[in-house]
């Protein structure tokens, strides 16, 4: 290659690696932030060595890792001799600015239990922070804390609903107390089904080989433009390391339960206004399907007619209605219908398949909101 032929493939190098860090950092951006930037780019075109995919993953994990904070929670505990309480440092895990007003994503296990959390962002300062709401259903919770805005960044929110096997991704976390780690790799699989801490099913996990260690927990998981597209939760692994399998809470649950949590608290689920026999009891009296034990009044489920069991002056047991499928997908356990309904929200009209006295039946219900 002459040096004309050099030249020119430097000049084009250089041209890719520009619109490559124009289109991470998106809109105009502010003097001071344009300088930040253009600053570090020059920084990074300075070193010839770096190739083009090199500088834009590298730009990526500067700007997304200053969104990532590093948690850890302590539980207070008492001496049986003294009876004096201390603070017993109980886990550590990641999470992510969400708001530039002070929330912080991260797992629900992550804070689980905990007396006292704290935070340590980016800029290396502290923060006591409370739990604004948890979603153990999901693996959620959404902290607070007290920051300026100068240094709060939230992170930048993608999609999960198009996402192919194979494309790249990025895992930012702080692994066993390693704060600002960066693993690389690709979305392995989707649509995994994987349980919650309270063995709810999560459906939609996206399964990824970018290394997830304890302490990534809550972190988040990023395309190769540096957008969220999941949150780390947990690792498939029979040595409690990392083993090649990660998977992720998708994005599209945590932007319908974020801000739930954030206005309410808790997350305002759609149901049917009714309380269920164990499914270890329905099991034991041989029934496949969800035993409706009380019905609530002026309840969805009461208007529709539903029917629930009764105990008889002999103290015997009458079974009302057993619901067995929603919209003609079948419904064996609680799982399987708190799974289905969560699909779908307050005010949608479902097809509802009851057995009363042996006999099959639908029912049109509309959903409610029901804590």
């Amino acid at each position: 290659m002459n040096s004309h032929t050099t030249r020119q493939y430097r000049f084009l190098v250089l041209i890719g690696v520009v619109i490559s860090f124009t289109s991470l950092t998106g809109h105009a951006q502010t003097p001071s932030a344009h300088n930040e930037r253009l600053s570090s780019f020059l920084h990074l075109t300075a070193n010839p060595s770096l190739s083009t995919e090199e500088l834009k993953t590298i730009t990526v994990f500067e700007k997304a890792a200053k969104s990532v904070a590093y948690i850890t929670n302590t539980a207070v505990r008492r001496d049986i001799w003294s009876l004096n309480t201390f603070e017993v440092p109980q886990g550590s895990g990641s999470g992510f600015i969400w708001n530039t007003q002070g929330h912080i994503v991260t797992n629900y296990h992550v804070v689980y239990s905990a007396d006292s959390i704290q935070v340590v962002l980016d800029d290396q300062s502290t923060h006591n922070a409370r739990v604004i709401g948890v979603d153990p259903d999901h693996d959620l919770a959404v902290l607070h804390i007290k920051a300026s805005k100068k240094q709060l960044h939230p992170l930048d929110i993608g999609n999960s609903q198009n996402l192919r096997v194979g494309q790249h991704v990025l895992a930012i976390g702080n692994p066993f107390g390693l704060d600002h780690t960066l693993t690389t790799g690709v979305v392995s699989a989707l649509g995994r089904s994987i349980k919650s801490v309270n063995n709810r099913t999560i459906e939609g996990a996206i399964q990824t080989d970018a290394a997830i260690n304890p302490g990534n927990s809550g972190g988040p998981l990023l395309n190769s433009s540096g957008k969220l597209i999941g949150i780390n939760t947990q690792i498939m692994s029979p040595s409690g390391a990392f083993a090649g399998i990660g998977f992720a809470v998708p994005v599209g649950i945590v932007k319908r339960i974020v801000p739930q949590l954030i206005q309410y608290g808790k997350v305002i689920r759609p149901g049917l206004g009714i309380s269920l026999i164990p499914d270890s009891i329905a099991s034991r009296w041989g029934i496949t399907g969800i035993v409706i034990a009380r019905i609530q009044p002026d309840s969805a489920a009461a208007k529709a007619g539903l029917k629930s069991l009764e105990e008889l002056r002999s103290g015997r047991i009458r079974l009302g209605d057993i619901i067995t499928s929603i919209d003609d997908e079948k419904v064996r356990n609680y799982d399987d219908l708190a799974t289905i309904l969560d699909r779908h929200k307050v005010g949608d009209r479902i097809k509802l398949g009851v057995r009363r006295n042996k006999k099959e039946r639908t029912l049109q219900i509309r959903l409610q909101a029901v804590n």
